[in-house]
């Protein structure tokens, strides 16, 4: 516990901390972790690809075996309706094998959940059980060679025939081949195929249907053809493979249609009118692999630090002043390097534990509105990306901060920086889900003009005049140096969390403001009853402003990773613990206004002076919590039997202890030599070494 005496210096509560990090589903994922602690679940640096994937696929059998993947079905079906939880528990298993999570991703939670979620109690009653108990695995074939994140465009048909009530599911050229697709080349034994739905020579857009494409003894049913993708730069444990499909013939009735289905004659009827809206709904109920990778991201990535900071904190380099080397992690550039992001990585578990949050009440029922979806849409699309680059960025440069420790096998980081590259484009690639985010944004800002609304554009007009009023409630603090006095004042006013808030909430609406302007000025003098003229002025402006418009959505990403750790600060209890949390929060806060400078200098939020101020206090924070740093690990909560990397065990902490015992025992005994240099400063000729003629 802490000692919060006011001479103490603060100490995190570790247990309340790891609580607040484990969240809600604080059962769930330790009994996650408990599983993933078995060592048949475990990686095996350097298996073969082929034995990898059956090793993976028996991994599956354990996790069916404890009853670990059943907690997001029906009860209905021998689930237990908890949404939140099971994706809590997936997330986790990252710690196992990555191979191991992702293929369990897309054979209950890709699979199995677009069943769920698109089919009917009929659809739930014929395949689930069999999904469940890994009787039935199944491919999720949605990409396609020739359209990855762009589903609207995929080129496979499923065309009704009446006469015999059948879909013919049809890829028509090879880049309608389904692509990427984990189960594939090996085990899968049915797949929900996306696929155009036309009927009467009308096209629907795209459905899902349920389509067998091997036998239970792994031969291809006819007109159904695979191909192994092979080798791949990670995740090796999982049979990736594209399918193709030459007029194979499904029953009407597999037809997963809760969106929109097709009566025995051919006519097509949906619950919801719009195609484009139907689409987007279809599609939302699959959000779940992005909120799973998200917390998945996250754990890497706390893994990664907890092994280089007990590391750095062991590890010896260099003499210093004392004598004796010096630990890697009083060094400050060593610091730098892994402080912030230590920081970053408590950012992005809060902000997935709000993301689940939302997830479950809307999987669940508890707030299933239209705006909720819409919600939890956006902030997948949000975190996602940031999270897994993250990840990816941490894992390298943990890496790197081990030297050539990092770079062997054992110690993890290679493996997982592998492995977790490509949750950088799958479940939507990273720029294309900030893209939508941007969207939305433009969207909400829009909306504030809606109906020539006299205050809005009052609200815009001063907006350009820089007497702003930010659209999150926050007057816009970042003033002039001369504005708060001397530098030390500008930082103090920065330590409080609404200026933080204000500078992060500024910078994303005038970035959106700007990219709207830009957009509302296309096509001016090109006349109106141009449409296509007016329509390419429009898409060419967008393609002008669409890095600016991601860069927003990412500010919009950060300010709301932001915004979950000081709430998550808010249920801390313990003073020591809230302190260091808030000095920890404050780091990432103020290195987020620190690492986007030149667009406050820029657009004059904050001045060279004010910019200088903030760099020095992330420096100060940054040696305020090199003290806490292996508390900080320690709190994820992290056996070793979940980190596995031999320099995270103390190892380097007996070879220092027993160098450093040797040395004094030497030098005790007289026995230890006198370095050259030495001599030299004391003015003494070395002994010579040069034989004397005879």
């Amino acid at each position: 516990m802490s000692d919060t005496s006011p001479q103490a210096t603060p100490r995190i509560d570790v247990t309340e901390v790891g609580d607040a990090l484990l969240g809600r589903w604080k059962a769930e994922r330790l009994e996650s972790r408990a599983l993933a602690a078995d060592p048949r679940l475990h990686t095996i640096p350097g298996q073969s690809m082929a034995e990898h994937r059956e090793r993976v696929m028996e991994q599956l059998g354990i996790l069916v075996e404890n009853g670990a993947i059943q907690r997001a079905f029906p009860a209905s079906v021998g689930g237990a309706d908890n949404h939140g939880g099971n994706v809590a528990a997936f997330q986790e298993l990252v710690l196992a094998d990555p191979s191991l999570q992702i293929k369990g991703g897309v054979q209950w939670g890709l699979f199995g959940s677009a069943i769920l979620h698109l089919g009917n109690p009929e659809h739930h009653a014929k395949w689930l059980p069999d999904i469940i108990s890994l009787k039935l695995p199944g491919a999720f074939a949605m990409t396609e060679i020739g359209h990855g994140s762009d589903v609207a465009s995929i080129g496979t048909t499923a065309t009704y025939d009446p006469e015999t009530e059948e879909f013919e599911i049809h890829t028509p050229f090879a880049g309608a081949w389904k692509e990427f697709l984990g189960n594939a080349a090996l085990h899968g034994q049915a797949a929900v195929v996306f696929a155009q739905l036309i009927t009467g020579g009308v096209n629907h857009g795209v459905h899902a249907f349920f389509v067998p494409i091997r036998t239970p003894a792994g031969d291809m049913l006819p007109g159904v053809g695979s191909m192994d993708d092979g080798v791949k730069g990670g995740l090796n444990g999982i049979d990736n493979g594209r399918l193709h499909f030459t007029h194979v013939r499904v029953p009407r009735t597999n037809l997963l249609n809760r969106y929109g289905d097709v009566a025995p004659d051919g006519t097509y009827t949906s619950p919801i009118e719009s195609p484009g809206r139907r689409f987007f709904t279809m599609i939302g109920t699959l959000v779940q692999g992005r909120v799973s990778l998200d917390g998945a991201a996250v754990r890497a990535m706390q893994a990664a630090l907890a092994i280089a900071i007990k590391y750095g904190s062991e590890r010896r380099q260099f003499p210093g002043a004392s004598g004796r080397e010096t630990v890697l992690l009083d060094y400050g550039q060593h610091q730098r390097r892994l402080m912030p992001r230590l920081a970053q990585s408590y950012a992005m578990a809060f902000a997935d534990e709000r993301l689940l949050t939302v997830f479950d009440e809307v999987f669940s029922g508890a707030r299933d509105t239209e705006e909720n979806r819409e919600d939890l849409e956006t902030l997948a699309a949000s975190f996602k990306p940031l999270s897994t680059w993250a990840a990816l960025d941490t894992l390298q440069e943990a890496r790197e901060a081990c030297g050539g420790a990092g770079f062997i096998a054992k110690n993890r980081f290679t493996g997982l920086r592998a492995d977790l590259d490509i949750y950088v484009t799958f479940e939507g690639d990273n720029n294309v889900l900030l893209q939508l985010v941007g969207k939305r944004l433009l969207k909400d800002y829009a909306a504030q003009f809606a109906g020539g609304d006299k205050a809005a554009l009052a609200k815009a007009a001063a907006t350009q005049l820089g007497d702003r009023v930010s659209r999150f409630g926050l007057r816009q603090l970042g003033q002039s140096i001369a504005d708060l006095g001397s530098v030390a004042r500008s930082v103090d006013s920065l330590r409080a969390p609404e200026a933080q808030r204000a500078l992060l909430a500024d910078r994303v609406e005038t970035m959106v403001a700007e990219v709207a302007a830009a957009l509302r000025d296309a096509g001016r003098g090109i006349a109106r009853e141009d449409k296509r003229a007016r329509a390419l002025a429009q898409e060419d402006a967008f393609n002008a402003q669409q890095h600016k418009l991601i860069a927003a959505a990412r500010a919009h990403a950060e300010l709301l990773q932001w915004e979950a750790f000081t709430e998550a600060l808010e249920g801390i209890k313990d003073p020591g613990s809230k302190q260091v949390l808030t000095w920890l929060r404050d780091l990432f806060g103020l290195g987020l206004i620190e690492e986007n400078a030149s667009w406050y200098l820029i657009a004059g939020r904050i001045s060279g002076q004010r910019a200088e101020a903030v760099t020095a206090y992330v420096d100060r924070l940054i040696g305020r919590l090199r003290g806490h740093a292996l508390d900080l690990v320690e709190a994820f909560g992290f056996t070793p039997e979940l980190l596995r990397a031999e320099i995270s065990t103390g190892i380097e902490a007996e070879r220092q202890a027993e160098a450093q015992a040797y040395v004094e025992a030497e030098q005790e005994a007289g026995r230890w030599p006198i370095h050259e240099k030495v001599l030299r400063q004391q003015g003494k000729a070395a002994p010579s070494t040069e034989r004397v003629a005879g």
